[in-house]
């Protein structure tokens, strides 16, 4: 027993644990991307399967460990290192899945980037007379162009198009974040995460919450789908969730208020500050809302040993707590017909309580992930960033 003992505190630490598997640091529009694939459940896609690999990614970029997010996503710790892995290698293409076989290839690879490459390109940089490409027009173009033609049905370049993830979109303004000190808050919240996860937490609101029938999906029989009333008057108003989530034991709460402010932001502060009750400083991930940096709450802060943690500009998708109201929206929200407010703060609470309770021992789920770790995992950075000294 002793030499086992011996050996495995050699192999624990005279080579070195193994780094935890991160997603690597994603830019403002992919951020945006997968919070919109999660908090939409994976209606607009039609596909569940990108829902949950979507997910999975943002609650890593989100600063989630490995048994935090299979949880979440009720899967196995080896299969979210897979979908990470994966992820850091095809990017925002390894959500879909990918399917095989047939006949063999009558388009090359250099002519698929050929149509790539055009479909992507406005017609007027071309010669032609239009602003956007139809498919019948873009299948003309490339069978008349001057230089090597790609003669090609169309329903044959819709099938190529949407299998490289060029879709017909509406065009839409951007924006990058602004932030001047954006590395500097996304290595910030990093560090908080790495170092010092049981005195972080993160903290936003979840709303607005308005009585109204909310549409859903449910087990009914063929062609005969649960119908919910159709609801033209809402008197009772909107509230809003301010929810905290502890990083450090993964556990979620909060308290349904009126409306925002910096009064009900303060309370939520307070909570949070009650989770620990020594004199050592905690960390609050956080937006940039005005009412979070109101001066009475900053006062407050500065006394009570609370520093706030500030999301980027425009990158709220890089707050832990955005990948935890997904499921929140999904089970509680969705397919829901409450009676008023306090019905739906009732439904909030026990879908919290509920998840309290199926949550396994995090020491245990600890010991697991380094295991898995040490043998299967690949040292990555969850932003792709170098390690830092310490």
């Amino acid at each position: 027993m002793g030499r086992v003992h011996h050996l495995w505190v050699v192999a624990c630490f005279g080579r070195g644990m193994a780094e935890r598997v991160k997603v690597r640091r994603r830019n403002d529009a992919g951020g945006r991307e997968l919070q919109r694939i999660v908090r939409r459940g994976g209606k607009s896609d039609r596909s569940i399967v990108k829902w949950r690999r979507a997910m999975v990614v943002l609650a890593s970029a989100g600063g989630n460990d490995v048994a935090t997010i299979a949880r979440l996503v009720q899967t196995s710790p080896d299969r979210v290192r897979e979908m990470i892995h994966r992820f850091n290698d095809l990017g925002m293409r390894s959500l879909d899945p990918q399917w095989a076989g047939g006949r063999p290839r009558l388009i090359t690879t250099s002519d698929r980037k050929v149509i790539v490459e055009t479909a992507k390109t406005r017609p007027t940089k071309l010669g032609q007379p239009f602003t956007h490409w139809s498919i019948r027009k873009l299948a003309d173009y490339l069978g008349s162009k001057k230089g090597p033609k790609v003669r090609i049905g169309r329903e044959r370049l819709r099938q190529i198009l949407a299998a490289e993830g060029i879709t017909f979109q509406r065009t839409k303004t951007w924006k990058e974040s602004p932030d001047p000190l954006k590395e500097e808050k996304l290595n910030w919240i990093e560090w908080c995460l790495e170092h010092a996860p049981e005195r972080t937490f993160a903290f936003d609101e979840f709303g607005p919450l308005t009585i109204t029938p909310v549409g859903g999906s449910t087990w009914s029989p063929r062609s005969r789908p649960e119908r919910l009333r159709a609801n033209y008057h809402k008197p009772h108003g909107s509230r809003q969730l301010f929810a905290c989530y502890s990083i450090g034991d993964d556990h979620l709460w909060g308290r349904n208020e009126p409306a925002k402010g910096w009064a009900p932001t303060s309370r939520a502060l307070k909570s949070i500050r009650a989770r620990l009750d020594d004199s050592e400083p905690i960390y609050v991930v956080l937006d940039n809302l005005n009412h979070h940096k109101n001066a009475t709450v900053r006062e407050w802060c500065a006394d009570n040993a609370v520093e706030l943690v500030f999301t980027p500009t425009y990158a709220s998708w890089a707050n832990p707590i955005e990948t935890h109201f997904g499921p929140l929206r999904q089970f509680v929200l969705a397919n829901s017909d409450h009676a008023d407010h306090p019905a739906l703060a009732k439904a909030i609470r026990a879908y919290i309580r509920w998840r309290k309770a199926h949550t396994r021992d995090p020491e245990i789920l600890e010991a697991e992930r380094r295991h898995r770790a040490r043998i299967c995992s690949e040292q990555q950075r969850r932003w792709g960033q170098p390690r830092r000294a310490a």
